[in-house]
């Protein structure tokens, strides 16, 4: 009985996480938009496709966020509330990385699989490379700088 009980509550604790974490982020239309967000996204979106919009609190600060698929690729523009460009994440192909970039990526995913990198650009310029790794079942991201280094903190 008592395992029985601390397993439904181990449960409701899980369940509890997830709902917060689904709760952070609310897809949105683009009607929704602040007219400033609505400006900013027009324009990032020019020649893209649009796959959604939608806002979160990110370190208690409200953001807007844009996915986009540009020639063939994903594109996530993050916007503040006052319309202003706080990060782009172009999704980059690792055989065309610099070489630097490339080898600091697969050495921190090592023994796992990249399946898939991101330039990270903010206020216009690029600070990061993100790849998501697969490592048996489980599923990480690692970063490195712009010249493939260790980064002394994620962007």
């Amino acid at each position: 009985m008592r395992s029985a009980v601390i397993g439904s509550v181990m449960l409701a604790a899980a369940c509890a996480v997830v709902a917060q974490a689904a709760a952070q982020e609310t897809q949105l239309k683009k009607s929704d938009l602040p007219p400033a967000v609505q400006r900013t996204a027009d324009a990032q979106s020019q020649g893209a496709t649009v796959r959604s919009y939608s806002s979160e609190m990110e370190q208690g600060k409200l953001e807007y966020e844009v996915a986009l698929t540009v020639n063939g690729r994903s594109r996530n523009v993050t916007i503040a509330p006052d319309g202003s460009l706080l990060e782009i994440e172009d999704e980059v192909a690792l055989a065309e990385l610099p070489a630097a970039v490339r080898t600091g990526l697969e050495a921190k995913a090592a023994p796992g699989t990249i399946t898939k990198v991101e330039s990270i650009t903010k206020h216009g310029m690029l600070v990061a490379y993100e790849a998501q790794v697969r490592t048996g079942g489980k599923r990480s991201e690692i970063q490195v700088g712009p010249d493939g280094q260790p980064l002394a903190h994620e962007e």
